[in-house]
């Protein structure tokens, strides 16, 4: 019975213990409040700092976020599923007699990978060749033609600006017929809508059908020039005079299998070719991760330069927190004289620090979040909003608060009882 009293009254006292830190909180954050409302406009005026800092670090956020976006899809227009696969040449197995022979991609090797490669949705080999195009009147240039198949369209996203692109029937009748680029019609006959015009490659003429521009500007990066001609792959063979093919490209019908598919493809290729030869894969995956990266570090960058905003906001508060302080030490030494402790004392004051602190947060918040929304809602600009910003903004305010907060807390909690009360 004894042991049941004992046990009963020690959970009373913790209960009691408990109730009465929850009152001494509350009565601190009681104080805090009434403090706020007996000095509206400085806390106002204090707070606008980490408005400022607030709303600039979400709208600092929301532009990386916006050119990280707009970067990757620049990257992603030229064609992420892409695979360009190229031969190489010997590989460390090969010795001198085999040097000077070639092993080149064969038509045959295309076959092979759609018929094991499941995953990859559009193919085309590519022969390339300098040639001297005659225009007529005597005009005569060395323009970069391409052979290449009709998926060579789907593969490298290329954008139609007039006419049409060869097909299977024009590549299986070996028909004379060429795209061309914008500023190759454009340059040679006037036009960007260059249909029916004609030209010879080596006296054979020419049938222009449609005038093509890649999907984003590549700045030359690619095997498409400004002044190049596309042709059938199986009437380019007649000019080369050879089945080689130094590339072919593959898109992947899916871009989370790009780097499977890239070396099941080189695999299947390796496979139909002698041991020493190398084949290379390349893909755009390494690219749109190291975009991602360069953007999320340029974010970084500026969020740290935004976050000197806070830092000046956070100077203002504990400006205004010492004066706060020096305001108010008579009032500091009757709570002393009443019972206040050290710790009630430093608490109350880093309350309020953190309180003029997370208010600001909050307005700077809503203010940059509304700047993102607004563009959504009244354009057709689908920014980026990021609920991570919010979060980082409020937690940074917090920060702030504790921070800067601490000093006149701690300095407030030092002081003499006895000398408080005297103080004029």
């Amino acid at each position: 019975m004894t042991a049941a009293r004992t046990a009963s009254r020690r959970s009373f006292e913790r209960t009691l213990a408990s109730a009465k830190r929850t009152m001494v909180l509350s009565e601190i954050v009681s104080l805090a409040i009434d403090s706020f409302r007996t000095n509206k406009v400085r806390v106002m005026l204090t707070s606008l700092g980490m408005v400022i800092g607030s709303a600039s670090l979400i709208l600092v956020f929301t532009i990386g976020l916006t050119g990280k976006q707009y970067i990757l899809r620049l990257i992603q227009a030229i064609g992420t599923n892409m695979v360009e696969v190229e031969y190489s040449g010997g590989g460390p197995g090969s010795n001198a007699q085999h040097d000077f022979r070639n092993d080149y991609l064969k038509r045959e090797d295309v076959t092979a990978v759609l018929e094991q490669v499941p995953s990859v949705a559009y193919s085309s080999p590519m022969l390339q060749m300098h040639d001297r195009i005659s225009f007529g009147n005597g005009v005569v240039k060395d323009i970069l033609v391409l052979g290449v198949s009709p998926q060579y369209r789907q593969v490298r996203n290329l954008v139609l600006i007039a006419g049409r692109f060869f097909d299977e029937e024009d590549d299986a009748s070996h028909a004379k017929v060429a795209v061309v680029t914008e500023a190759f019609a454009r340059q040679r006959f006037g036009t960007t809508a260059a249909v029916n015009y004609t030209f010879e490659i080596k006296g054979i003429p020419f049938t222009v059908i449609g005038t093509f521009k890649e999907a984003v500007d590549t700045l030359g990066e690619t095997e498409v020039a400004d002044q190049t001609i596309l042709i059938p792959y199986s009437v380019a063979r007649y000019f080369t005079g050879t089945d080689d093919i130094k590339m072919i490209f593959f898109s992947i019908r899916d871009s989370g299998d790009v780097e499977l598919a890239a070396k099941q493809i080189v695999s299947v290729i390796q496979s139909r070719h002698q041991r020493t030869s190398v084949y290379t894969a390349q893909t755009l995956t390494e690219l749109l991760s190291t975009a991602a990266q360069i953007a999320n570090a340029l974010t970084l960058v500026l969020l740290l330069v935004s976050s000197v905003t806070l830092a000046v906001g956070g100077i203002g508060i504990m400006n205004i927190m010492l004066a706060n302080v020096r305001s108010r030490i008579r009032e500091i030494g009757i709570r002393k004289a009443l019972g206040a402790t050290y710790r009630e004392i430093k608490l109350q004051f880093l309350i309020e620090a953190v309180f003029i602190s997370l208010s600001g947060g909050i307005i700077g918040t809503i203010l940059g979040l509304a700047v993102p929304y607004s563009v959504r809602l009244f354009t057709s600009y689908r920014i980026p909003i990021s609920g991570l910003s919010a979060v980082i903004a409020l937690a940074a305010a917090t920060l702030v608060g504790v921070v800067f907060g601490t000093l006149p807390a701690t300095r407030a909690a030092q002081l003499d009882p006895v000398e408080s009360l005297k103080y004029e």
